[in-house]
């Protein structure tokens, strides 16, 4: 088989997985695994398309092999951590990322990965991720040519205040989803708005942003090209909505090419770089003493740093709770595996415990994988939970996923990364969600939410409150019923789901943030 070849099966299988047709995937990817297994490339590729579709031990093969074929390739290594990661083990995800970082210290992605990974990890304090972040802020800085003037700063007395959005993520993502309707709603006399898109989709999101501002597709860019652009654009205000995130340009910001640089949005940490002038939380997110987790200064919204809108194509109305017609009570997530560590599972066991007769149902790509399924009944039966009480679910489209919550009465919030867009589209479609947020910023979005909607009682101090908080939902299915049919009204009366209210305050702080930073004569003058 050529190399040609190969690739076109690996891109007819890619097809039939994303049209749901899973068996035909796996047979063709083992179709080009027995006719060209010593092709490196071809059984890298193949483990990378099996992870992204949630076939986590197919891909270990994989990568394992490679192993064996060439055992100084680092790229196993890599999508090893990643494989870990989704399985929620991550001391060992820590453990591989250290082995690539030994050998590829200045390797950008391996390196941005790493830090994102600690964000998931419960093990790691606050310190260490400060100074984790604070080392790749150097390294950026370093990278970069060291530390960047700032640019001059110009009069806004006459013109729109030029603001540049920079992301990976301008697609049906939580990041897309997030930003489309802010950047349609700006009010084009304050604010012009550019948008560089360094993904690879592009999609109904990326045809939203493209409409609503001036649109620049980056992605053959490097750093200091992009720099220039922006340069070019004479953006006043340079907003990252990725951080650490995959495909990230953060290192741009490192070059400095706007006079202020601001992070909000799609990241929940701090980014470790000097050059950002500010990140954008709320009181809910970021609680007095929350600075010191951050090289950035905070600016808090006063009415939250998230602005909610239901996709589309989402259903008309919620479903009522199915306890209503069932004998028992369900719980659900519908979260990524690299949140649910042991610690969620031994409190999720406890809600199981102390609800007798329900039901957990767990949903993401990687229930896709048999062998992974299996290690998470395993975990629940050590934990003393009849596995035939939890069921665990693969990926489907985005559509069939919300109208799978009409299968939940409660939904049971992971930690320390707590739900994002999945708490939001939890609560559209009526599910109460119930959480725990502790000291990261991270482990505090669904708590952010439940207080802008006026659901604070959901939030738990402490696992005994997380328990008491699901077990008295539980017991009141009437309460239930009120709940889940008055969730709508109750978002679209937030300011959650405020869409011209949060983009005013998002402009007035970025005016504010600007001006803050002109020289006092140029400030009296605006």
């Amino acid at each position: 088989m050529t190399s040609t070849s190969w690739q076109a099966q690996l891109q007819a299988a890619q097809r039939a997985a994303q049209e749901a047709r899973f068996d035909t995937f796996l047979a063709q990817c083992q179709a080009i695994l027995d006719q060209h297994g010593n092709d490196i490339d071809a059984v890298l590729h193949i483990g990378s398309v099996l992870l992204a579709f949630g076939f986590l031990s197919g891909a270990r093969k994989c990568f394992l092999h490679v192993q064996s074929l060439a055992p100084r390739d680092l790229r196993p290594l890599v999508n090893l951590a990643n494989i870990a990661q989704q399985q929620g083990d991550h001391a060992e995800c820590r453990r591989l990322y250290a082995s690539a970082l030994q050998h590829l210290s200045n390797h950008p992605v391996i390196r941005r990965n790493a830090l994102l990974s600690v964000e998931y990890d419960p093990d790691i304090t606050n310190a260490m991720r400060l100074s984790e972040a604070q080392a790749w802020g150097d390294w950026a800085v370093a990278q970069a040519g060291g530390i960047k003037p700032r640019p001059e700063l110009r009069r806004l007395h006459d013109r729109p205040l030029r603001i540049g959005y920079v992301s990976a993520d301008l697609c049906q993502h939580t990041v897309g989803l997030f930003v489309k309707d802010i950047l349609s709603a700006h009010d084009t006399s304050r604010v012009a708005a550019y948008a560089y898109s360094a993904g690879q989709v592009d999609d109904w999101v990326t045809a939203v942003v493209r409409r609503s501002c001036t649109f620049r597709d980056v992605r053959a860019l490097d750093d200091l090209a992009l720099a220039a652009q922006i340069c070019a654009d004479e953006i006043d205000v340079l907003v990252d909505l990725s951080g650490h995130t995959g495909g990230s340009r953060l290192t741009v910001f490192a070059h400095r090419p706007a006079p202020v640089q601001v992070s909000w949005l799609g990241y929940f940490a701090t980014t470790g770089l000097s050059a950002i002038d500010a990140v954008i939380l709320d009181e809910w997110h970021a609680p007095p003493g929350t600075e010191a987790q951050f090289v950035e200064p905070i600016i808090r919204l006063p009415h939250g740093r998230f602005c909610y809108t239901p996709v589309p194509f989402a259903p008309a109305e919620a479903a009522p709770p199915p306890s209503i017609t069932k004998d028992y009570i369900t719980f659900g997530s519908f979260n990524n595996t690299a949140k649910l560590n042991h610690q969620v599972f031994a409190l999720w066991a406890q809600v199981l415990h102390a609800v007798p007769d329900s039901r957990l149902i767990l949903k993401w790509r990687t229930f896709q994988d048999a062998e992974f399924r299996q290690s998470v009944h395993q975990t629940f039966a050590a934990l003393g939970i009849d596995p035939q009480r939890v069921e665990l679910r693969g990926a489907s489209f985005h559509a069939d996923l919300l109208k799978e919550y009409a299968d939940i009465d409660i939904a049971l919030d992971p930690f320390p990364f707590t739900g994002g867009l999945t708490s939001c589209e939890a609560l559209w479609m009526g599910v109460p969600v119930v959480t725990w947020p502790q000291g990261r910023v991270v482990s505090r979005q669904t708590h952010a939410f439940l207080h802008a909607i006026g659901l604070p009682e959901l939030s738990a101090c402490d696992e005994e409150d997380y328990v008491r908080i699901v077990t008295g939902l539980a017991q009141d299915v009437t309460y239930l019923s009120e709940l889940r049919s008055g969730m709508r009204e109750r978002m679209r009366a937030s300011t959650l789901m405020d869409t011209q209210g949060f983009t005013r305050q998002l402009e007035r702080c970025l005016i504010d943030l600007y001006r803050g930073f002109m020289p006092d004569l140029l400030r009296t003058q605006q």
